[in-house]
């Protein structure tokens, strides 16, 4: 990726229904030109989907937890947590901890529910979001990078 790539990357992450017409001005190149340089970015699989983000607390799910869990049926856990409807991501993690689930959920008693039907795959340590922040523009790592730790 050259700096013109990262420069499209970081508007598409910022405004994924920016037109290709307007792409191209804010980069200083011509429509067909950031027609190309967007597909061979999805073809690299560099962009990897377009995506909608939805509001939790306007669909009803305003409460969010991460789960810690010990697990001692690591495939039964994953494929509970797979096919919950309240589970947003799930993670395989090692050390003490084997899984770490993000949910969103309707009422602390949905909530309740959930703990419920998980312990039987291991021990749930569950914590209730206050609050949150998202970094919605990835950029890419380089070298450069390092001077900033």
């Amino acid at each position: 990726m050259d700096k013109i790539d990262e420069h499209i990357v970081r508007i598409l992450q910022e405004n994924a229904k920016i037109s290709m017409k307007d792409l191209a001005e804010a980069v200083h190149l011509t429509s067909p030109s950031v027609i190309e340089r967007v597909r061979k970015l999805e073809e690299q699989k560099i962009i990897e989907g377009y995506h909608a983000h939805i509001s939790l607390k306007k669909i009803n799910r305003p409460i969010s937890a991460i789960v810690l869990f010990e697990s001692k049926d690591c495939k039964g856990l994953a494929k509970f947590c797979h096919n919950h409807p309240d589970v947003l991501e799930c993670y395989r993690v090692a050390g003490e901890i084997s899984y770490i689930v993000k949910l969103a959920t309707h009422s602390v008693e949905t909530l309740e529910q959930f703990i419920d039907n998980s312990m039987q795959y291991g021990s749930p340590s569950t914590n209730i979001v206050l609050s949150s922040y998202e970094n919605k523009v990835i950029a890419p790592y380089t070298i450069e990078d390092k001077t900033l730790f």
